[in-house]
């Protein structure tokens, strides 16, 4: 689990048809192979470590469905280790579970702020609410206006010196994770509302055949 707070900026130095290399620094500080550690948004497990660098395995499920199939040389990634039980939890849950990608439409300046416009599925915007969380490439951010098939987010300065959200331009594809909070509670309420339209109703008796005299 992660809290959507980046740590730091990572470089792809290889990429391959299953396996992708970052170079790092900060984020390598106590990480193990084996250990989850979020790219872009992606929960991913670290196969290798040297001085400099990590390795993960990538499926091919994964290149799909994420922007980590458009990856090369050189571009830069957001990188957060897992929570540690006990930390600080800054942004909100983050799972390392990618619901889709977006893209970004637009991205205007102001005053000190960014502002980001990023189109979405329809499938997801359900799940998008005034002031409430979604995270983008992993960056744990506040949606603070949306219509019918697209968000916005503000940008602090801190934002866009330090995660790779401030080099994104329009067209560019971005990881989409909505609130595991927002999920829960919409399968919480289609099972209430399964049970009260069939179960509860054919228990009681006010559905289901009756029988010929």
């Amino acid at each position: 689990m992660f809290t959507g707070i980046v740590e730091e900026i990572g470089i792809v130095r290889e990429t391959s048809r299953d396996r992708l290399v970052f170079e790092a620094h900060k984020v390598l500080e106590g990480l193990k192979v084996g250990d989850s550690i979020a790219v872009n948004g992606v929960c991913l497990t670290v196969v290798s470590l040297e001085n400099h660098s990590f390795s993960v395995n990538v499926m091919p499920e994964t290149l799909r469905c994420t922007n980590l199939g458009r990856l090369h040389y050189g571009d830069q990634v957001n990188l957060e280790r897992a929570l540690v039980l006990g930390g600080r939890l800054g942004g909100h849950l983050v799972l390392g579970h990618v619901d889709d990608t977006g893209e970004v439409m637009d991205v205007t300046s102001e005053e000190a702020a960014h502002i980001m416009r990023i189109s979405a599925p329809a499938k997801l915007m359900p799940y998008m609410v005034d002031k409430g969380f979604v995270a983008v490439d992993g960056v744990s951010l506040t949606i603070v206006g949306l219509d019918d098939f697209s968000f916005v987010v503000s940008l602090v300065a801190y934002t866009m010196e330090h995660t790779a959200l401030g080099r994104k331009r329009p067209g560019d594809i971005i990881n989409l994770e909505i609130d595991i909070i927002a999920k829960y509670v919409e399968n919480l309420k289609e099972r209430r509302r399964q049970i009260l339209d069939f179960e509860f109703l054919k228990e009681y008796g006010f559905i289901g055949g009756t029988d010929a005299g």
